[in-house]
């Protein structure tokens, strides 16, 4: 089954997180178990606040990448970055659909 975290955060330095973020995605291509697609939504009612949803093909392959120290030093720059600590929500993927 399908896993996507949520990741709430909030920050004034976007350009240097998506930066970090590319630096990670590249990192994580070609890796087993890495996360299969990443979106980054800006909340048009609160200035600087984001979420991440970060798609995994399962539940075990998402924690795989947790336990990844590279991982582990990742969220500790990300957070480096954020106005205050990130907020992860976790969910099993229902239902998709695509209207394209």
């Amino acid at each position: 089954m399908t896993f996507v975290q949520i990741i709430d955060f909030e920050t004034d330095r976007i350009d240097e997180l998506k930066a970090l973020a590319d630096e990670m995605g590249s990192r994580l291509a070609d890796r087993e178990n890495g996360p299969t697609r990443r979106l980054i939504l800006r909340d048009r009612n609160r200035p600087g606040r984001y979420l991440g949803v970060i798609e995994f093909n399962s539940y075990e392959e998402a924690v795989q990448n947790s336990d990844d120290p590279e991982t582990s030093k990742f969220a500790e720059q990300m957070a480096a970055l954020c106005t205050r600590p990130p907020s992860f929500t976790d969910c099993d993927v229902v239902d998709l659909t695509d209207f394209t």
